[in-house]
């Protein structure tokens, strides 16, 4: 069904995954940016990687037939 490579790809939709569960990493309020504590700009910042991870899992693995 899938190649190894395309397979290993969906490793990526992992990322974000094992990033966002791991809440005592980044339950802080430093450092602050731009008026954000650290504890919601770092969620926030999963957002765009997040879809870029996507993103390029969706392309390796689609069937254009």
């Amino acid at each position: 069904m899938f190649g190894q490579n395309r397979r290993a790809v969906l490793w990526l939709l992992l990322i974000p995954y094992i990033g966002l569960l791991w809440v005592p990493f980044y339950n802080s309020h430093d450092p602050v940016l731009w008026g954000f504590p650290f504890f919601y700009w770092y969620q926030l910042l999963w957002v765009p990687i997040t879809s870029i991870l996507i993103w390029i899992a969706y392309r390796s693995t689609r069937h254009d037939d």
